[in-house]
């Protein structure tokens, strides 16, 4: 599926982002995308895809803004990558494109939730270590915590995968613990 090599996705990140917070998040994204390829997709067959596009998904968000996810969509459609250009088109649902594959719901799925489980890793002593559904789902239903996040979109992807919402957070927070050293989720000091 994947002819873009992760190196180059990378770089094209690092070249159009400079912020920490986006850079992370690309990063969380990628994580929890390979993993849910494993579990939604095909597995190894397609784990360099769906991180490429859990990395580049809002590489475009930081320079161009009021262009996203325009620019991102036609470097990867130049690139032959098509498959990941729609879903990164999906994942803005301001556009309107279906999400037909598994990595387009994945990616819907995954985006928003990563980012919320990452604000809820910021407020706890213990981050992500420790970190628990219960604990998600207390906060989301809270419109104040973390409120420019988009919970009918990660509501939607869950349906689209056919997976309860409890059980997903489960999926996010499982995938990324193993990095949370490296995203800055081990919590605020106490």
């Amino acid at each position: 599926m994947a002819k873009l090599e992760r190196a180059e996705a990378w770089d094209l990140l690092s070249a159009w982002t400079k912020g920490e917070g986006l850079l992370r998040h690309g990063l969380a994204v990628e994580a929890v995308m390979r993993r849910a390829a494993h579990r939604h997709g095909r597995g190894a067959q397609d784990e360099e895809a769906w991180g490429v596009a859990g990395l580049l998904h809002d590489a475009d968000c930081e320079a161009w803004p009021d262009e996203h996810p325009r620019r991102i969509v036609a470097w990867l459609e130049e690139r032959g990558e098509a498959d990941i250009a729609h879903a990164v088109s999906a994942h803005y649902t301001k556009w309107g494109v279906a999400h037909e594959s598994a990595l387009d719901k994945a990616l819907l799925a995954c985006d928003e939730l990563t980012g919320f489980v990452g604000a809820c890793c910021h407020v706890r002593p213990g981050g992500i270590a420790n970190l628990e559904p219960k604990s998600v789902l207390k906060r989301f239903d809270d419109p104040r915590f973390a409120a420019k996040v988009e919970r009918d979109e990660v509501r939607a992807g869950a349906r689209l995968l056919g997976v309860e919402l409890v059980d997903h957070v489960g999926f996010v927070v499982e995938a990324l613990r193993p990095h949370g050293e490296r995203l800055g989720l081990l919590g605020r000091p106490t």
